[in-house]
């Protein structure tokens, strides 16, 4: 190497040098500018807090109370914070990381969770002021006068949320083991549980100390003008306990058409498997299957271009059977839950196993009923 190809790698190392340290220096100068700003140290400070409480929390939750049944660092924190979970009952709250991520396996584990509105309150009920018709507009130029319009009619939705429970067990010696993944278990255990009873609840109960089911409201061949508020309107195959033998398909065009416009955005079918397996036959006139297979992984199936949610909470077809629901779930169903789970840690009762009795509250009902239909399988 001579002397002119020495001093150009020389000169090239010390550009390089001096361009990552004015990379450094400038990265200095805005930490010590935003540490310099009132709001934004502020919330650093809050945000680190908040890391730090809640790594506590979970490690208070997972290391002594899960595994050993130690509540004392556990009680400190959930004193600290003021928690209303806190009780003599020895339930404490689930930590936050963990609660989330059991709401995202609800809304995988329960088909009706996904595609219902959920809403987290902090009280003891919620209500709701529904406009059921009955407010008049009209159109007027700049400068004419505006005569009083009638009087809207405003319905209470009341929904008191009753108590969800799962009763997990593990054996001592599984809480013990390092290779046990408490954590995930737990997890798995009281979603699974939570999204069993959540689906039936939604479809099927009776609305005491839990959620009221959307068959379980009165069911009535009356249009939405004419219909009472808070009764489901449905529509007939026109044969007792099946589909007619001729032209069965015609039956879900007129459920998806009985349903008003601005409601079939967001609309889908919802029937159980053995439904689902009938109507999956179904052909149009030029031959092809009204039924459409997902184009690639994670898209939902269709028919008559709609999404089809299986829930085997449906019932099957059969006499008088209201066996397939079609509308906007989001528009027509509401779920609220009182924010945050507690799990209650008995080692007493089901010796060698420790139970975790975990409970969240939840309720539901049908808010808007002009946004559901309902095919019977009856003659009328």
């Amino acid at each position: 190497m001579d002397m002119m190809e020495l001093k150009s790698a020389i000169d090239g190392f010390a550009d390089t040098a001096d361009t990552g340290i004015k990379a450094v220096a400038d990265r200095l100068d805005a930490l010590e500018t935003k540490l310099a700003r009132p709001t934004g140290a502020a919330d650093d400070i809050i945000n680190l807090k908040s890391s730090e409480t809640e790594t506590a929390h979970k490690q208070a939750f997972l290391g002594d109370f899960i595994t050993k049944g130690d509540d004392t660092n556990l009680k400190a924190i959930e004193v600290k914070a003021l928690s209303t979970s806190t009780g003599g009952d020895g339930g404490y709250a689930v930590p936050q990381v963990i609660d989330s991520e059991i709401e995202k396996q609800l809304v995988d584990l329960s088909p009706l969770r996904a595609i219902c509105r959920v809403k987290s309150i902090e009280s003891g009920d919620y209500k709701r002021l529904v406009n059921v018709g009955g407010a008049a507009s009209g159109w007027v130029g700049e400068t004419d006068g505006r005569s009083e319009t009638s009087t809207p009619n405003l319905q209470e939705i009341a929904i008191v949320p009753g108590e969800l429970y799962a009763n997990a067990a593990a054996t001592q010696r599984a809480l013990d083991d390092m290779q046990f993944d408490a954590e995930t278990w737990l997890m798995d255990e009281v979603a699974e549980e939570f999204a069993v009873q959540e689906a039936a609840a939604i479809v099927g109960g009776d609305g005491v100390n839990k959620p009221k089911g959307f068959l379980i409201y009165t069911q009535t061949t009356d249009t939405d003008s004419s219909r009472a508020f808070g009764e489901v309107q449905y529509l007939s195959t026109g044969v007792d306990g099946a589909f007619p033998l001729s032209d069965p398909a015609d039956v879900l065009i007129d459920l998806v058409h009985s349903l008003k416009s601005r409601y079939r955005m967001g609309a889908v079918f919802v029937m159980n498997s053995s439904t689902l397996a009938l109507v999956r036959k179904f052909k149009d006139a030029d031959g092809n299957f009204i039924w459409r297979a997902g184009l690639s992984e994670g898209q939902p199936d269709m028919l008559l271009g709609y999404p089809v949610v299986e829930c085997e909470d449906m019932p099957d077809v059969a006499s008088d059977a209201a066996a397939i629901a079609f509308g906007n779930f989001e528009r027509a169903y509401t779920l609220v839950e009182r924010t945050g789970t507690r799990v209650l840690r008995d080692p007493y009762t089901n010796k060698p196993y420790v139970n975790f009795y975990a409970t969240k509250r939840v309720g539901g009902a049908l808010v808007n009923d002009q946004a559901l239909k309902l095919l019977k399988f009856s003659a009328s």
